[in-house]
Parts: C-alpha cells; structure tokens; sequence
C-alpha cells in the first residue's frame, strides 16, 4: 500500500513537472530540441501516471505539452503563421479536452474478459491514441517534417475519436435491447448456469479468487460479475470463466441471460441488492470466510434464498447475536478452502523448536469489529523468538490502510529480519508470506497458530493443531462467550500478563487437544476428509438442479451440539 502511494505521487509528480518545464523551455528560451525532448519525456511520465492511477486526469499536462510542441514545430520550420499547424493545434485541443468526457462516457460500458466479444474501438484506444498523437508530432517538429504532417496525423486520431463518439452516443440515444446486445449474445451462446457475483472495497479479490477453483469444479458453465473495473483484469487471469464488469443495472439487464438459475455472492457489500432484485434467481451467500466475528452474524444475510455455511457454529452465532433467519435457508457445506490442508490427530507432540503461524487481522471498519493485536505483536513475537521458534507472519490484506497498523507490523517485521540475520532461522513475512505462499501453505508448514479473532482459526482448526487467540477487547472472562472458538484455544489477554502461561500450553503440554477435535465438526461440519470438498459442490448443483421455487432443506443438522 505504501509502495502504491509512493509511485502515484513520484508520476503526478514526473508528469506536471516535466509538462510545465517543457512548455516554459519552449516558451521562453531558444532551446527548442531540448524542449521537444521534455515533451516527450513528459508524455512517457504520464503513460506511466495512467498505469499506476488509470483514473487519472491529464488534461492541464496535455494542453502544457501541446502547446509547447506546437511553438517548437514553429520555431523548427521558421516560416511564421502555419494555417496547417494551427488547424492542427485545435484539433490537438479539442481531443485533450474531449478525453475526459469521453472516459466519462466509456466507464459507463460493459466490459468483458475471457468471452469473445468484439468491442471495437473504444474510449481506451483514444486515451493511448491521445500522447501518441502529441508524441508523433513531437518528432515531427525535431525532423522538422512539413506541416500537412502534423495535422494528418491530427485528423486521423480526431477521427477515431469521432467514430468512438459517435457510437458512444447512438448507444445513449438509440440503445439497442439487452438482449440482442453483443455481450448478451455472447453469454446467451456460453449458456452459465449460474453466477458470482462481487462488489468489494480495492484489494478484495481473495474473497472471489479462494472460490474459483470450487465453481470450476461444479462442472456447470458460469460467469464473474463485477461492479468495479480493478477487478476485472486480477479475476479474469485466474479463471477461463467469463467475467463481466457491469457499471449500471443496464449492464446488468444485458447479463442476467435466461440460462442463469443461481446467483452466489461472497461477502455482503451494498450493491449486492441491484443483483437480488433478480427474482428468476436464486441467490446464495457462501461467504469468504468463517469466524466470531460480528460481520458473520450479519442481518443482511437473511435476504438471501441460501445461506452456505461451513458448521453447525455459523448457525448458532445468528441466533446467538439474535439474528432471526429461517432453519431452510441453512446449508452446511463445510469450508472447501480447507481441504488441502494436512490433518494430525491429538495426541500431538511438537517440535522442540517450533514453527508458529501469527496472523493479525486489521482494525477493521467499526470499533465493535477491531480485533488487531499488532499494538502488542512486537512483544509477543519477542516471546515466541526467545522460545526458538521459527515465525510465520500473515497479516491481514487491509492492514496498511491504518498507517499505525502498517508501522506496527513494520516493527514486527524488523525483529524478525534481525533475528533471521542473528540465529538463521527462516522466520517469512511481508510478500513471501502472503504472496508466495498460500494460507493452506502456511498452515501446513507451522505447527501452532497464533491468531486474532478472525476466520484463520477456523481454517486453522481443520488442520487439528493447537492456536492461541488474542482477546484485544474488554471482555475478560465473557470473552469466550461471544467467541465460543476461543474455548479450544488459549486466550491471549491484551495485556500478555498470560503470555508466558498460554505459550507453555500452546507449544507444550496442549491440554484442549480433544476439545479442539470436538470443536472441529461443530465449526466445519462432519465431512470425509478425502472427499471434504464434496459437501459444497453437491449443495451446489442440487440447487442448480432445483426449482427455485422449491424450498431445499438444510443438509446438516440444524440443533446445536451439546458439547
């Protein structure tokens, strides 16, 4: 996230820099070939500003460099007032300021990946065609070419922008029906069963991506739906799915094709209701994740058909937090994520040097759901380094957009890049640990979990081995109340007064082995581990298989366990 913000401000920087010190070159000195070069420097600063800011706005920097290579095309030629080169700067102008609008415009576009749709020319290519426009005139001033040339390369990029125009605008006042557009027919041919949809905050794709391999594997044509652009190109290069940014509920019209019985939907994100309105559908949430966490008893979920849920315990915190949903609209379906993950089975016994996963989570949006024990993480991971253990630090995807959270864990990060430099020992973090290496690799390389409240442990807990969980809040003894996982854990106060207590446990003597073996099922159902996945891809075609009409039972239990 730093290094994302860094680049944005090193281009803006790059580009109005470079675009002003070539027009006042231009302007006021006899420097024309170094001025020209500026330009073109200029140019190439804000081709790179729109690959690490695609919604950026360069008009003002544009107009700068046009207007400088225009005075230095002048100054080339020496033949004083141009007819052709002024006809040629006007052209230059209105594109620059026709650019914006235009991209206006064409965001308002279906766009697609993987299904063969021939758009066209589109606003994109009038964006790249705009410095390319401004960089060829550029040379033509230092190889002092004749004028005419400047403004036939002018027209010919003033007339795609036209065509581009032109069509943007017979679609606006002379649309064509949904379903006899060219997306619409595309995905009438792919004929999807069903679809996922996904409208989340930037750098969420993980919540679709740990779902792909899965409905893949239903075996049933299907399509990603989008309702924000930066998604298209992640999600589209990890699947051959069709995948369709939809930016209107007109876009939207032209993808919900007849053949479409099922609408899944990973998290609970506002715009999930322009999708729901579609009552052809059947609609299920399956969640990207499962913990205590308060967002998992959210009662939004009630207005789905279907609530995929990996056990028991999911059901239980509804009506645990008071959340009224019927027993029908429950399906446990276990947490498929999982089921690569390596099973041991209590009694274990630990390495003398162990290999510790600690996963924080981030502050969260709301108070009530800031579970993060990085304010602490420095002193903890100092007491699992003094222990010898080898450290495996996951954080959280969102936890640089708290910048106190980001020095946090940088803090973390040092200690263990000094100690991997003093004793050798492999401790990962930062990109190798969130990157590189998967969270099922992650479990199955450590040998004990430390984690926040948060859906790792329940992941976790498929695998058998012991975790610790971190009570950040003000629960004290209530804490294993709202977060009844915990009770196969070892609770971590805020202060780590326990912390020596919980480690002695936690890598040692591990009294809630069988606890924790119980909790197993009642958390992630009760599913063969070589056929684990099987419990949500069989929910998943028989819902496709059935009416929408036609109320499907829950297929585990729905009465809580007794232990």
């Amino acid at each position: 996230m730093r290094g994302t913000l860094v680049r944005k401000l090193l281009a803006r920087g790059l580009t109005v820099g470079l675009a002003v010190l070539a027009f006042l070159v231009l302007l006021l000195t006899g420097a024309t070939v170094p001025g020209l070069l500026l330009a073109v420097a200029a140019l190439a600063a804000g081709a790179w500003e729109r690959r690490v800011r695609p919604d950026a706005d360069l008009a003002a920097e544009s107009v700068l460099v046009a207007a400088g290579v225009l005075i230095g095309y002048t100054r080339r030629l020496d033949a004083g007032f141009d007819p052709a080169l002024a006809a040629a700067g006007l052209v230059l102008l209105a594109l620059v300021l026709l650019d914006g609008p235009l991209r206006v415009a064409g965001g308002l576009e279906i766009r697609t990946a993987n299904l063969p749709v021939r758009t066209g020319l589109t606003t994109a290519h009038v964006g790249t065609a705009i410095p390319v426009l401004l960089g060829a005139v550029a040379l033509g001033a230092l190889l002092a070419l004749p004028s005419w040339y400047a403004l036939l390369v002018s027209l010919l990029v003033g007339g795609l922008a036209g065509l581009v125009g032109t069509r943007l605008a017979g679609r606006r006042f002379r649309p064509s029906t949904a379903a006899n557009s060219p997306v619409a027919r595309a995905l009438r041919r792919h004929q999807p069963e069903f679809l996922l949809y996904f409208s989340a905050p930037p750098g969420s794709e993980y919540q679709v991506t740990m779902w792909l391999p899965y409905l893949e594997r239903i075996g049933r044509p299907f399509l990603v739906l989008l309702r924000e652009p930066e998604f298209l190109a992640p999600i589209a290069a990890a699947t051959t799915a069709p995948v369709v940014y939809c930016p209107t509920l007109k876009a939207m019209d032209e993808t919900l094709v007849p053949s479409l019985k099922v609408a899944f939907y990973v998290n609970h994100g506002a715009k999930n209701a322009h999708c729901i309105r579609f009552t052809q559908l059947t609609h299920i949430q399956i969640h990207h994740g499962d913990s205590d966490k308060a967002p998992s008893a959210n009662p939004v979920t009630a207005i789905f058909d279907r609530n995929f849920v990996a056990g028991q315990a999911a059901i239980d915190r509804y009506a645990r937090a008071g959340v009224q949903i019927p027993a029908e609209k429950f399906v446990i379906v276990g947490r498929p994520q999982v089921e690569a993950i390596e099973v041991r089975r209590p009694p274990l016994t630990l390495p003398a040097n162990p290999t510790v996963l600690y996963t924080p989570t981030w502050t969260g949006h709301h108070a009530d759901a800031d579970y993060c024990s990085l304010p602490v993480a420095a002193t903890l991971v100092d007491r699992l380094l003094a222990r010898g253990a080898t450290v495996i630090l996951r954080a959280h995807p969102y936890t640089a957009q708290n910048p106190e959270s980001a020095r946090q864990l940088a803090r973390v990060e040092e200690l263990l890049a000094a100690d991997r430099s003093r004793t050798g020992r492999q401790h990962v973090w930062g990109a190798d640990a969130s990157r590189a290496m998967s969270l099922v690799d992650c479990v199955n390389r450590s040998d004990a979990l430390v984690s926040d409240v948060s859906g790792v442990i329940s992941d976790y807990l498929y695998s058998g081995k012991p975790y610790a969980v971190t009570d950040m809040g003000a629960d004290g003894d209530r804490f294993t109340e709202r977060f009844p996982l915990a009770r196969s854990g070892y609770v971590l106060r805020r202060d780590l007064a326990d912390v020596d207590e919980v480690l002695d446990r936690l890598l040692g003597t591990d009294p809630l082995a069988g606890a924790r073996w119980a909790m197993r099922t009642h958390y992630l159902g009760d599913f063969p581990v070589e056929s684990y996945a099987e419990g949500f891809l069989s929910a998943a075609r028989a819902h496709l298989t059935a009416s929408p009409t036609v109320p499907e039972q829950p297929t585990g239990p729905v009465a809580a366990p007794t232990h």
